[in-house]
């Protein structure tokens, strides 16, 4: 048998499951940081994914609650994508990824694991980011701390909002 040690999970196990959603609820949160939103933008947000598939796994999240892309108007559909550059840009500026996987999963027969709130994968890559971890053990290595990994990318999203790079979308 197989240990992995994974005491932030614990928090998870032993809370209310209720079938709120987790984007929303994090819209509602009071501290950003602790709910892992690096940015709110007009409507739409950008957040660290809590379970991560890569270090660095953002999600751009639209604020209105619809299951697919069909249902968001054309400027919802702009500030998300908005956010993903802001994303893209921010990990590129902070841990320097050789490449990204962008995509979104719609429907749980496509991977969804949050099927009814529509959002957007921005997963950074790096040479050699799958080894035999995954591919042997089924285990994925994560090797920074989400409030580390947070605060990396909350100075480099903020810094580039700051210099004004992207358009007023995402403000």
């Amino acid at each position: 048998m197989k240990h992995m040690w994974t005491p932030w999970r614990m928090a998870y196990i032993l809370s209310d499951k209720e079938d709120d959603c987790v984007f929303c609820d994090m819209l509602e949160a009071a501290d950003d940081r602790e709910s892992l939103v690096l940015h709110r933008g007009e409507r739409a947000f950008l957040v660290l994914n809590k379970y991560p598939y890569n270090n660095g796994h953002l999600m751009a999240v639209p604020y209105r609650h619809v299951d697919t892309l069909e249902a968001l108007t054309a400027a919802e559909l702009a500030d998300v994508m908005a956010l993903v550059t802001l994303g893209m840009r921010a990990l590129r500026a902070a841990m320097q990824p050789e490449g990204f996987n962008i995509g979104v999963n719609i429907g749980k027969v496509a991977g969804a694991g949050v099927e009814d709130h529509v959002h957007v994968h921005i997963v950074p890559r790096w040479t050699g980011d799958t080894n035999f971890m995954p591919v042997f053990g089924e285990v994925r290595v994560i090797p920074q701390a989400l409030c580390e990994t947070y605060d990396l990318l909350k100075t480099a999203v903020d810094a580039i909002l700051t210099e004004g790079i992207l358009d007023k979308v995402t403000r």
